[in-house]
């Protein structure tokens, strides 16, 4: 679980702490560009599940365009009410499809989950209460997607990307290579974290102005991302089959 333990008057602005959750879980946040094991805590997050490919789908959009607003509202709402204040963490998203074989091959099948991680300070009061705040001065269409859900990772494999999303899949490559060389096999879904700011980067495009690849296509492609994946120990496996 991400807790944080804070004792602050909440009327002295000029004393309130602030916490980098990001810096807070490093290991998790802030990978090498090699891949290494980590142990993902239970963590809780705004998540909108939706299917299609997100270079084009209007449904991807929304996700984020509803899961941002509701993430801010709710930071807004504990720095006044419990006084202290924390940065919105990335958007993450988890991929998969029903025929991982083809994966690549018809993006209009992919299943995905947006979603953006919350302290524990965060309940599902206040999840609700924040809704209603932002349905009132928005209304994003995918409000009404949103659920407040805990993911339960455990060991994982994860590796930083830093390029062109077209460019992602030797780093992925690696990854998976790593994986099979240390004795594990891949449990869960293929997980992203987006550590730039999606919001801000140029839509659909790269710098050569090509379309970008995949569910980045929204974002700079010079973004940086890491690829996470839950694991299963198959040493054991291995043994026995020799």
């Amino acid at each position: 679980m991400v807790f944080l333990s804070m004792s602050a008057n909440p009327y002295d602005k000029d004393n309130m702490p602030k916490i980098d959750l990001k810096k807070e879980l490093k290991a998790l946040y802030n990978p090498p560009r090699k891949p290494v094991l980590v142990e993902a805590p239970s963590t809780s997050y705004l998540m909108i599940d939706g299917l299609g490919d997100p270079a084009i789908s209007k449904e991807y959009a929304e996700s984020v365009e509803a899961l941002f607003p509701l993430a801010y509202t709710l930071k807004f709402m504990i720095k006044k009410r419990q006084g202290f204040d924390y940065g919105v963490m990335p958007l993450e998203g988890l991929w998969w499809a029903d025929d991982l074989a083809h994966f690549m091959d018809d993006r209009s099948k992919w299943q995905w989950t947006s979603m953006i991680m919350q302290p524990e300070q965060v309940t599902p009061e206040l999840v609700r209460e924040a809704m209603e705040q932002v349905e009132k001065k928005k209304s994003p269409p995918a409000l009404s997607k949103v659920r407040f859900e805990q993911l339960d990772e455990g060991l994982a494999a994860q590796v930083m990307h830093v390029g062109p999303f077209s460019e992602e899949g030797p780093t992925v490559d690696k990854l998976h290579a790593f994986i099979d060389e240390n004795g594990y096999t891949m449990s869960g879904k293929h997980h992203e974290i987006y550590l730039n700011d999606v919001r801000k980067a140029a839509p659909g495009k790269d710098e050569n102005g090509h379309q970008a690849a995949g569910c980045q296509a929204r974002l700079n492609s010079r973004a940086i991302l890491q690829v996470r994946r839950r694991l299963e120990d198959a040493r054991q496996v291995y043994n026995t089959s020799l």
